[in-house]
């Protein structure tokens, strides 16, 4: 893939926050899929494992899955984390999408 996906000091802080509260989960799985208000919507779920054509993204010992269909979407996007006056979330700043909702988890391209 030309464009890399990077993941914040931020969000690599909180997945291993979250990773140790999760025994056996080793990664936080970033997928797209069909759905949401603008068409496609962002998925955070913990890994137990990479799969074989997971693209594999490491920050300060900690690890992020990204599989071969979402990696297109995601090509050249930033993975943070943010804790703002709408919560805590991951939040994902992506060049590809043309719009998204006002709550940043839905997409369209």
């Amino acid at each position: 893939m030309s464009q890399s996906i990077t993941l914040t000091e931020r969000a690599a802080v909180r997945i291993r926050d979250i990773l140790a509260r999760e025994p056996g989960k080793t990664a936080l799985r970033v997928a797209v899929n069909g759905g949401g208000c603008s068409g496609f919507q962002y998925e955070f779920v913990l890994a137990d494992a990479p799969s074989e054509d997971d693209l594999v993204i490491e920050r300060s010992g900690v690890q992020a899955l990204v599989d071969p269909v979402s990696q297109g979407f995601l090509a050249g996007s930033e993975i943070d984390f943010v804790d703002d006056l709408m919560g805590q979330s991951f939040r994902i700043t992506n060049p590809n999408a043309t719009s998204s909702c006002g709550c940043g988890t839905s997409f369209s391209i």
